[in-house]
């Protein structure tokens, strides 16, 4: 509760719960009823969770004199460098909360072992020294990307802390869990890249996860869920991989060609199945892509188009490899 609610009254009101079932001396009862139970710590928290819907997210505070005048956003002025400094301070929260001991382990005054040195391991996965501690007004924008990209596979949940008060030591963290600490970095890096006006997300799903890939409309990013998730096991690898491809930061004409290869050849497999529904017309699914230059790269086919070309075939591609697998289902379904 400390790390998932703002402020400390909840917690407070939870440590004054009792932890076991009691009854209340002063509860006034009907006659002949008994007196009323008293809530202990699981019932208070079996109620917190089943209203969680009614909970508001925690927001910023309105913009204070200074940032409605205009001033005092940033020292020189670049909303990059005020993102690169909020993503060291999310960075750093996650820290002070136990999500990096695991790799970085953490001090004890009892303990004179050496830590592990995390310039060093963050070097080895970016090939970039000197990154930690962090210093964001170094960093240019490879190297930001790269660091969002490197501690959500470095961030690890601990289910355990213990206290250790000798000499003020601070908490211990134990047992730690990868998954639910890479959702909570998602969400928290997204939010500051979407406020940022940046073009690009951390992945949530896909061959791709954890790595920055290209912002899209919410109804081109259900399709990619829908698509993800409900593919059959033997397309999953190549439509995994066109996605992966597609929508890469550093997607070249080239990797779209790759990417609209990979759903064209999953729409081959299905031809019959698309011909059985289409008819004679079937055909004209495939006409574009042989005619121009993006699977078979024949001297006879046209290459000179406009990018925006490639994005509109990749997402009708995308949309039918959808509709085959709704066909799939729903033949599944009749011959259930």
């Amino acid at each position: 509760m400390t790390e998932a609610l703002s402020g400390s009254t909840a917690v407070a009101d939870f440590d004054e719960v009792p932890s076991h079932h009691d009854v209340d001396p002063w509860a006034s009862t009907a006659p002949g009823r008994g007196r009323a139970p008293v809530m202990t710590k699981t019932d208070w928290f079996s109620e917190l969770i089943s209203r969680a819907a009614e909970i508001r997210h925690a927001s910023v505070p309105r913009p204070y004199w200074p940032q409605r005048q205009g001033r005092g956003v940033s020292v020189d002025g670049s909303t990059a460098r005020d993102a690169r400094r909020d993503f060291a301070r999310i960075v750093g929260d996650f820290e002070e909360n136990g999500y990096l001991v695991e790799h970085f382990g953490e001090e004890c005054v009892d303990d004179r072992n050496e830590l592990p040195d995390a310039s060093a391991l963050i070097e080895r996965r970016l090939g970039i020294p000197d990154l930690w501690p962090l210093a964001p007004e170094t960093w240019d924008e490879d190297t930001f990307y790269g660091l969002i990209e490197v501690f959500h596979d470095l961030v690890s949940r601990p289910r355990m802390r213990d206290p250790h008060t000798w000499n003020n030591c601070g908490w211990h963290h134990s047992e730690f869990h990868n998954g639910p600490a890479r959702i909570l970095y998602r969400a928290k890096v997204n939010e500051l890249l979407r406020e940022a006006a940046t073009e690009y997300e951390l992945a949530s799903e896909g061959e791709d996860l954890g790595r920055l890939v290209a912002v899209t409309d919410e109804a081109r990013s259900q399709l990619v869920h829908q698509v993800l998730s409900e593919s059959p096991p033997d397309v999953t690898a190549d439509v995994r991989h066109a996605i992966a491809l597609y929508r890469s930061r550093d997607a070249s004409p080239e990797s779209k060609r790759s990417a609209i290869f990979n759903l064209g050849r999953v729409l081959e497999e299905r031809r019959a199945l698309i011909k059985d529904q289409l008819g004679k017309d079937e055909g004209a699914l495939f006409e574009i892509a042989n005619r121009f230059d993006l699977r078979h790269r024949r001297a006879d086919q046209r290459g000179e188009y406009d990018e925006a070309f490639l994005d509109w075939i990749f997402w009708w591609y995308l949309g039918t490899v959808e509709l085959t697998n709704e066909l799939i289902r729903a033949r599944s379904r009749a011959d259930g």
